[in-house]
């Protein structure tokens, strides 16, 4: 019952627990809810290949949703060029936009820096209250950047 996969994942569930992180809690009880059903291996093979583009289809819907409200419009894109700050966060999306393809093409041909991958998120969630997320990634980038005293002026 308890194999060395599940004791993996029980630890971070408690993880999870303990940091107060709602998605790790229930990202790790979903797969442990799979693994006790017995989820057929196709079905943990096609979530464990088809999962990213998943979440970043979610992600990508949930940042179109300001603009479906109305909430943001063609003047909110064009005053974001008027400021450093604008043109700083373009060039972040585009550089982790490539950075993310380049890394999932990575991923596909070694799988052994999956498990780097996978420990060192979970980690900064955890330890460091991070998210993992492609475009608040880049809006971090962004931020640094723009702590640069060149930029913040």
């Amino acid at each position: 019952m308890f194999t060395e996969s599940m004791l993996f994942l029980l630890l971070f569930l408690i993880l999870g627990l303990i940091a107060k992180n709602n998605s790790l809690v229930i990202a790790v009880a979903v797969v442990i809810l799979l693994k006790l059903f017995h989820a057929d291996a196709k079905i943990m093979e096609t979530i464990g290949a088809k999962g990213i583009n998943w979440g970043v289809t979610i992600i990508t819907i949930a940042i179109l949703i300001p603009i479906a409200t109305g909430q943001i419009g063609f003047k909110d894109l064009f005053e974001s060029f008027r400021s450093a700050a604008g043109w700083v966060g373009l060039g972040a999306g585009i550089l982790v936009s490539i950075l993310s393809r380049k890394g999932v093409d990575y991923m596909a041909v070694d799988p052994q820096i999956t498990v780097s991958l996978v420990f060192g998120t979970i980690l900064a969630v955890v330890l460091f209250r991070g998210l993992a997320a492609g475009p608040v990634i880049a809006s971090g980038i962004a931020y640094m950047i723009m702590q640069i005293p060149l930029f913040n002026r």
